[in-house]
């Protein structure tokens, strides 16, 4: 149980507050109720939700109460943190069709066959014009501008929406009928999990404790990892797309990503580390790495398999054994067209930065327009990136 109690306070933990209050109830034996909240906004889960996922796992593994909440009320209103201007509000049926996968991504993780899933409009939805004044007068407006993100919009003239200040306080009142013990979170979050403490006195409770995690950098290493900037690896991309994702990440961030994305022990890191100190080739440690990340989400023939279609690939100059065919019903297609149609970015926005990489083949000849015109006539072999390849036919 020690071992399991340095794990939840030392593996990947940017700050806990109140650490020496956490760790005595971790070691009372006490079974804790452990809070997590996704507001359900997208689509896929990346490396980087589940380095907050890895936690709770941390907590489920010890036989503490696992409480996942889906932020129904709260994704209509859209979380302010880290933004540059107010977030357009969805709709009940968006968020519905983003929640959808939600649980079944995060199995790849946890177990979500013994954990309390809650949504926050069961309480948020109810209450009184009274009980959100009651709510509001834990905090001052002072407290609220003091937020890095505001100050910033205020120097740029920009606005800030009343009910974006209202956000933290519904995030923080969300601790109250979850009684919760603990709360985890990204490191932008600490501001609204803090907010749950002050809430929780309010009401009768004790606050609860906080864990921050750290934001896990994308494959491009220096930007938070996130599907609009294209340097994500998500849960559900397949070994192959996987694998190579993470052989594409810079050297310096090996080690983070042993720690934050698999579950490779400290002692372990520790050798890794002493390897590339001595000059051990990068690219042999982030096979390693590539591995242990397929087979968390997958299978260890899968891993496998995914190493030698990269070393094929990639050190043999071939193509993968078997690449996938889609029809489209169209004689020609611009490229830009062609590459989010099929899927092979996530976005036009991100298809013309890929073209503009030079990232885009056709029939192995490099794109160099996004407005260029595409004849699939008996079909054309379509690339996007080092990885992804794909044979289109009319």
């Amino acid at each position: 149980m020690q071992n399991k109690i340095d794990e939840i306070l030392n593996r990947g933990v940017a700050e806990i507050n109140i650490r020496a209050d956490l760790e005595k109830k971790l070691k009372s034996g006490k079974k804790l109720r452990i809070k997590l909240g996704i507001d359900p906004t997208g689509f896929d889960l990346t490396l980087g939700h589940a380095v907050v996922l890895r936690k709770m796992k941390h907590f489920q593994d010890a036989g503490h109460h696992i409480m996942l909440l889906f932020g129904n009320f709260t994704a209509q209103i859209g979380d302010p943190t880290g933004k540059s201007q107010t977030r357009v509000p969805l709709s009940k049926e968006q968020i519905e069709k983003n929640a959808e996968t939600y649980l079944e991504q995060a199995g790849r993780v946890i177990d979500i066959n013994n954990i309390e899933v809650v949504y926050n409009a069961d309480w948020l939805e109810p209450m009184s014009f009274s009980d959100v004044l009651k709510l509001a007068g834990n905090f001052t407006v002072a407290q609220m501008l003091e937020r890095d993100m505001y100050q910033e919009r205020i120097k740029k003239g920009q606005e800030i929406n009343l009910v974006e200040f209202m956000y933290p306080l519904m995030q923080g009142y969300d601790s109250v009928p979850m009684k919760a013990d603990v709360e985890l979170g990204g490191t932008d979050q600490l501001f609204n999990m803090m907010c749950a403490r002050t809430i929780q006195k309010s009401y009768g409770l004790e606050p609860q404790n906080v864990i921050t995690v750290p934001i896990l950098v994308g494959t491009d290493g220096h930007d938070k990892m996130s599907k609009s900037l294209g340097n994500y690896i998500a849960l559900t991309d397949t070994p192959r797309e996987m694998f190579g994702k993470t052989m594409s990440i810079p050297d310096e961030i090996i080690l983070n990503y042993f720690e934050l994305a698999t579950e490779v022990s400290m002692e372990e890191i520790q050798t890794v580390k002493k390897e590339l100190e001595a000059g051990t080739n990068p690219r042999d440690l982030k096979i390693r790495l590539a591995k242990e990340i397929v087979k968390l989400y997958h299978t260890q023939e899968d891993a496998d398999k995914a190493e030698q279609e990269f070393l094929n690939m990639f050190q043999k100059g071939g193509k993968p054994d078997k690449i996938d065919e889609v029809s489209i019903a169209k004689e020609e297609i611009t490229i830009v067209d062609l590459i989010a149609e099929t899927k092979m970015v996530s976005s036009k926005s991100e298809g013309r930065r890929m073209i503009q990489q030079g990232a885009v083949k056709v029939d192995d000849v490099k794109v160099e327009s996004h407005d260029q015109v595409i004849q699939i006539g008996n079909g054309v072999l379509l690339q996007v990136g080092k990885r992804k390849f794909l044979k289109i036919l009319n």
